[in-house]
């Protein structure tokens, strides 16, 4: 690509993967807006990560970024055109990392006796911001499947678990900073 604009989405619309025209306002757009949206805050939490101690997790968050890249190709992608398309397919693979990643970071904290107030250190606060702009993402491809496009189990489930690992994140982040999640 010579030139970053192409002047095609000057009126509001757009082209899907595939070369379906729609609206930028549509459900589908929201829907992977948003994936974008947390992929960016997720570069921001990392460069808010500073210590050493959070390599692990910062390795863990690039391949995040990555798995966010195949979600938002997949509801980028024309429904007709799934099939052969590569590199679209969200996998039950993926959503058990995340699972595994949660029960590892679980396992480092204390136990959760009350709600936990969003904040703490700086990079904790980020992953709190990561968490909401998740489940932004999960109730956006919710309403693109309630307008009438089929959406894969695993993209939902996917999002779903993302946002319980930010919420483990933020609490494992902020006893590595030595600060204490506020309860409610």
């Amino acid at each position: 690509m010579s030139k970053i604009y192409t002047k095609t989405g000057d009126e509001g619309m757009t082209s899907l993967v595939g070369g379906e025209r729609v609206s930028k306002c549509s459900p589908r757009l929201e829907s992977y807006g948003t994936v974008d949206e947390l992929n960016s805050h997720i570069g921001m939490l990392m460069a808010c990560m500073t210590e050493e101690k959070v390599d692990a997790d910062r390795s863990f968050l690039c391949n995040v970024q990555r798995a966010l890249f195949t979600v938002g190709g997949y509801l980028a992608t024309d429904t007709t055109k799934r099939e052969t398309t590569k590199g679209t397919t969200v996998t039950q693979e993926m959503v058990d990392e995340v699972e595994k990643e949660i029960d590892c970071l679980t396992a480092l904290l204390k136990p959760q006796r009350a709600f936990i107030l969003p904040g703490g250190c700086l990079a904790a606060a980020c992953a709190h911001v990561c968490r909401t702009v998740c489940r932004r993402a999960e109730r956006d491809v919710l309403r693109l499947q309630e307008s009438g496009t089929e959406v894969d189990a695993n993209v939902k489930k996917y999002l779903n678990r993302l946002s319980d690992y930010f919420f483990v994140l933020s609490r494992k982040l902020n006893a590595d900073a030595g600060v204490e999640d506020v309860e409610w």
